[in-house]
């Protein structure tokens, strides 16, 4: 059975920065860093550049978002009531 962690839960076992991550991976760091914080869901590509600089497989991370994502309908609460 293959061991899934999240990636700072990665970061420190390999002993990586994300600076170091960064760097490897290849990809936008604005990006990189939303990933990391589990703001962002990463495509496939990005989430084999991922696993690779990590040196683990993709399904091996957890890639979820870290908090509920709401969808609202029309403009959302600022603009008055929502259905």
């Amino acid at each position: 059975m293959k061991i899934v962690k999240s990636i700072p839960d990665w970061l420190a076992e390999r002993g990586l920065s994300p600076d170091q991550l960064f760097a490897a991976a290849a990809l936008d760091a604005k990006v990189l860093r939303a990933i990391i914080e589990g703001r962002y869901t990463p495509s496939p590509e990005q989430r084999r550049r991922v696993a690779a600089a990590l040196d683990v497989e993709p399904e091996q991370v957890l890639w979820g978002h870290k908090t509920a994502v709401e969808h609202l309908y029309g403009h959302g609460p600022q603009f008055g009531r929502t259905p």
